[in-house]
C-alpha cells in the first residue's frame, strides 16, 4: 500500500475512559471536540456511549450537529463556545446545550430559546472563556432563575500538579458556586488527576482518553505506519534532503517513507530526534521533513521492512511532540486526511 496507515484502537479509548472514571465518584463525560482530537468524533463517541458515557463536549455548535447525527437522540452534547449569534436553530433542532460565556450569550439564550437547557461557564483565572466574577455577580440571579443544568470552569495549569494556580482556581470556583444546587464541573484530564477536591459532579477528560499526558497510565490509542517507497545507499559525506541538513558520517542506507507535513507530521520533527521503528528497532529521521516524504537512516537494519512506524507503544504522541517542540494535542489533531484509517474494536 502506498498510503500511510493510521490504526485507531477504540477498545483502548474505552479502557482509558473507564480507568479515568474509576478515579472519581462523579459522572465522567468525554470531550470529543476537534473531531475527536482528530480520530473521528462520531466513532469515538459511539464507542464511549456504548461503554456508558452519557455526556459529551464539543467546541462549537457545528461539531455538535455532526455528533448528534452520529449518536442519535439521548446522550447530552454540550458546546463550549456557548450560544453564538445564529446558533439558535442548531442548538434547538439538535438538542445541544450551550455553555453560556457572557451576558450577551445569556440574553440571546433567554430571548431565542427560553426554557431550553444551558450551562454557564465561569472564568476563574484562565482569562479565555466564561463570565468573570464581577459579571457573574451581576447576572447570577437572572441566570439561576432560568434553570441552568451545569456550572463549569476550566483549569489553566492542571498538567502541573504543584502549580499554585490550581488551588487558586479551585477556591475561586467554590467562592462563585458554593451553595448553588446545580451540578458543577471544573476538571478535564489534568484536573481529574489532581484528586477528589477537583471533581465536583462531573469531570470531562479529553486528551487522556486518546492516550496523551498528563494521564501517564493511558493505553496508546493510535499507531501510524508509513510505507517505504525507496531505499538508497549513501557514501560517507553525502547529504540528504532540502538544505543538505544531514550528512552521512559513514556508508549509510536511507529509506524514504510516504508522509510529511501535509499529513500533520510537522516540519520540526526533522531536527528533533524523532525515530521511526522497525519492530522494536529505532531508526532516526534524518534531514528535513518535507510535504510528502520523510527520510530515515535504516543502516543498522538487517532487512528493510515494507513500512516503518512513527506512533507506536514505544513512541507515543507525547514523545513525538517533545522531540518536535510541541504537545501531544497538536500531533493528534494534525493527523491528516490522506491516511488509510483502520478502526479496531
Amino acid at each position: 500500500m502506498s498510503t500511510a496507515k493510521l490504526t485507531i484502537d477504540l477498545d483502548a479509548l474505552v479502557t482509558n475512559w473507564r480507568a479515568l472514571d474509576a478515579k472519581t465518584n462523579c459522572e465522567t463525560a468525554a470531550v470529543v471536540k476537534a473531531n475527536g482530537y482528530g480520530l473521528d468524533a462520531g466513532r469515538a463517541a459511539t464507542a464511549l456511549a456504548n461503554a456508558g458515557a452519557r455526556n459529551f463536549f464539543v467546541a462549537v455548535a457545528e461539531e455538535g450537529v455532526a455528533l448528534r447525527r452520529a449518536l442519535g437522540a439521548g446522550p447530552g452534547i454540550s458546546v463550549f463556545s456557548g450560544h453564538m449569534e445564529g446558533d439558535a436553530k442548531l442548538l434547538k433542532d439538535f438538542q445541544l446545550t450551550p455553555m453560556i460565556n457572557s451576558l450577551d450569550q445569556l440574553l440571546r439564550q433567554i430571548e431565542t430559546l427560553p426554557g431550553l437547557p444551558f450551562g454557564v461557564q465561569l472564568d476563574t483565572g484562565m482569562n479565555r472563556l466564561g463570565m468573570e466574577p464581577g459579571e457573574w455577580a451581576a447576572v447570577r440571579d437572572i441566570a439561576l432563575g432560568q434553570g441552568p443544568v451545569l456550572l463549569m470552569s476550566h483549569l489553566a495549569c492542571a498538567d502541573e500538579p504543584g502549580h499554585g494556580m490550581n488551588a487558586h482556581q479551585l477556591k475561586t470556583f467554590r467562592d462563585l458556586t458554593d451553595g448553588i444546587e446545580i451540578p458543577r464541573s471544573l476538571s478535564a484530564t489534568g484536573g481529574l488527576l489532581l484528586g477528589r477536591d477537583y471533581h465536583f459532579d462531573l469531570c470531562r477528560p479529553g486528551i487522556g482518553l486518546y492516550g496523551g499526558l498528563p494521564f501517564g497510565d493511558a493505553m496508546p490509542v493510535v499507531q501510524l505506519d508509513l510505507p517505504v517507497i525507496q531505499t538508497r545507499a549513501l557514501a560517507a559525506g553525502e547529504t540528504v534532503g532540502y538544505g543538505n541538513m544531514w550528512t552521512a558520517k559513514r556508508p549509510s542506507q536511507i529509506a524514504t517513507v510516504a508522509a510529511g507535513y501535509a499529513d500533520g507530521l510537522i516540519r520540526a520533527m526533522g531536527s528533533g530526534g524523532i525515530q521511526l521503528y522497525a519492530g522494536d528497532t529505532a531508526c532516526p529521521v534524518v534531514g528535513r521533513v518535507s510535504m510528502d516524504l520523510i527520510t530515515v537512516d535504516v543502516t543498522d537494519l538487517a532487512e528493510i521492512p515494507a513500512h516503518l512506524s512513527l506512533l507506536t507503544p514505544e513512541q507515543t504522541v507525547d514523545k513525538v511532540a517533545d522531540a518536535a517542540g510541541t504537545i501531544g494535542y497538536e500531533i493528534l489533531t494534525s493527523l491528516g486526511h490522506r491516511y488509510a484509517r483502520t478502526y479496531k474494536g
